[in-house]
């Protein structure tokens, strides 16, 4: 409760104790003093040099303390911590969880180790992780969850993780893992290939049955040619797969762009704010029929590939490049093929391939000339510029043992961003931007900003040392990353 009297400029027979007073008498912060007066410390107006105040009388303040003893120890215990002792809980928060221990664990581990209550080790890592998200302990615990996390959920569900597992594991109610799942879904729905070429008779409700019927002379025996001797086993098996009749291909084509008709119209209804699973379900199983009619036209046409790569093919290893390259051309050539117009899919699919081999091959042949010397005997005869092995080895100790002393100066994140951008770790390649943001979950941009930061504490940790640092001249050598 809260009691306010009329502003007096008299002076007061009680003392009365400021915000400011009060938080020093009793060892807490102005806003612990402000929480207590919504849950109860009594507190009046006065005004004081022609000013209005809030104050509390000392018979008020005895009263809060006799009947919220436990309360105010507790506000007293988290506002006594010195910035000191608040660092060594968030860096012993950060061993622990780099050891494997979520939140719960961590809280309480650390409540033992420093003597404190839980709920005070929570505030100073819920406070650290919102003030410092990019140098986060629990990124998804106290904020939104990372990409990263979201994805680990998603495939523990699709391995038939169950929602309870999911929920220990990444410290999450069961209604925010399912929300995950949810989210995730409708996001992937979004992202399907429902492009298809429409066609006036999709809107006639009356074809539908004749378009998803049952595939024209399916029962007639089908009569496969005569394998030839000698095959590579791939070009062998693709015998067994019978040529579609023109009344066939026409069906299958038109069936496949009907089902994907179907879901884009059902993907337009969905609700982003509430999507409905059974909505949800129907999409992903009109894509899932499209892709196998899909996928049997191309076992159907993936002879007319082999024919054609064998023309343009000049070696054997050459060969099975070109089949796979024409492959993909295949299945792009079945999305963009318009059956109404009358045409054969084989004929289309033939230029398609055609075109796709002489754009690439020419290129192919390009690429390994430039690559082509012909002077190995010169280079077997260039003479060793390395006058002395051993020293440039002590040089090179010298150098990694001055890189990893600067790196110390960045945090966990920084750290391995420097490493997978500029191939540090032994055996790594240098990364891009984009490479390093899906591993660790961010943005690209987000990596750039973090990479610039950190190059910025290398600078002055190089100066500091008076180390020559080289920024322009970065390899995936260690020792050249920033010394010379």
């Amino acid at each position: 409760m809260i009691m306010l009297t009329k502003p007096r400029s008299r002076a007061l027979s009680d003392k009365v104790y400021t915000v400011d007073e009060l938080s020093q008498r009793l060892g807490v912060s102005t806003k612990t003093i402000s929480r207590w007066r919504a849950q109860g410390l009594e507190s009046c107006r006065f005004v004081a040099e022609g000013r209005h105040r809030v104050g509390f009388p000392e018979a008020a303040v005895r009263r809060f303390l006799r009947d919220n003893k436990r309360r105010v120890e507790r506000g007293a215990e988290f506002s006594r911590m010195t910035p000191r002792q608040r660092d060594r809980v968030v860096q012993g928060a950060r061993v622990l969880a780099s050891q494997g221990a979520g939140p719960s664990e961590t809280i309480k581990r650390l409540a033992e180790q420093t003597g404190r209550t839980a709920e005070t080790i929570r505030c100073i890592l819920k406070r650290f992780d919102r003030e410092h998200p990019n140098e986060a302990i629990f990124p998804d615990h106290y904020g939104p969850l990372r990409e990263k996390t979201r994805r680990r959920i998603w495939e523990g569900a699709q391995r038939g993780e169950s929602v309870e597992s999911l929920a220990r594991r990444f410290s999450l109610s069961k209604a925010g893992v399912r929300r995950v799942m949810a989210e995730t879904r409708l996001r992937r729905i979004g992202e399907l290939p429902l492009d298809h070429i429409p066609n006036p008779e999709f809107d006639d409700a009356g074809s539908e049955r004749a378009i998803l019927g049952p595939l024209p002379g399916a029962d007639d025996a089908a009569r496969l040619p005569r394998v030839p001797k000698e095959l590579p086993a791939y070009v062998a098996s693709l015998y067994r797969t019978p040529l579609l009749t023109g009344e066939q291909e026409r069906h299958l084509f038109r069936k496949m762009n009907y089902l994907k008709h179907q879901a884009a119209a059902l993907r337009a209804q969905l609700d982003p704010r509430r999507p409905r699973a059974r909505l949800m379900d129907r999409i992903e199983q009109l894509h899932a029929q499209a892709m196998e009619v899909k996928n049997d036209i191309v076992r159907a046409n993936l002879r007319l590939v082999v024919s054609i790569a064998k023309r343009h093919a000049t070696r054997s290893e050459d060969f099975f490049e070109l089949v796979s390259d024409g492959n993909i051309t295949l299945m792009r050539a079945v999305d963009k093929f318009d059956y109404a117009r009358g045409n054969k899919f084989s004929t289309y699919a033939t230029w398609a391939l055609m075109n796709n081999y002489a754009r690439t091959i020419p290129n192919e042949f390009a690429r390994r000339d430039r690559f082509r010397t012909g002077h190995d005997e010169m280079l077997e005869a260039t003479a060793d510029a390395h006058a002395d092995a051993s020293a440039e080895e002590s040089l090179q100790r010298a150098r990694e043992r001055h890189v990893q002393r600067i790196m110390t100066r960045l945090d966990q994140r920084e750290r391995e961003i420097i490493r997978r951008r500029f191939g540090l770790a032994r055996g790594q390649e240098p990364l891009t931007l984009k490479k390093v943001g899906a591993i660790m979950g961010v943005t690209k941009e987000r990596v750039r900003q973090i990479e610039a930061r950190a190059m910025n504490k290398l600078r002055e940790a190089a100066n500091e040392e008076r180390v020559e640092y080289h920024e322009n001249h970065i390899t995936s050598q260690p020792c050249h990353a920033f010394l010379r």
